[in-house]
């Protein structure tokens, strides 16, 4: 049993939600990257990928 099924129904639906839109950010931020590779946008690039890890692998 996943620890998230004692979440209230309002933030498992809000965690469903990010995992299916993670994908797509991390894809336009690894773009914007690529065209305009500032200190910022890489640092954001590599926060995304830790968070779409963590939520495809449940870790939160």
């Amino acid at each position: 049993m996943h620890h998230y099924n004692r979440w209230p129904p309002w933030l498992r639906r809000c965690r469903c939600m990010c995992c299916k839109i993670i994908i797509p950010i991390c894809c336009f931020q690894g773009i914007r990257t690529l065209f305009l590779p500032t200190t910022l946008d890489v640092i954001l690039l590599a926060l995304l990928i830790l968070l779409a890890a963590a939520l495809h692998l449940e870790w939160i």
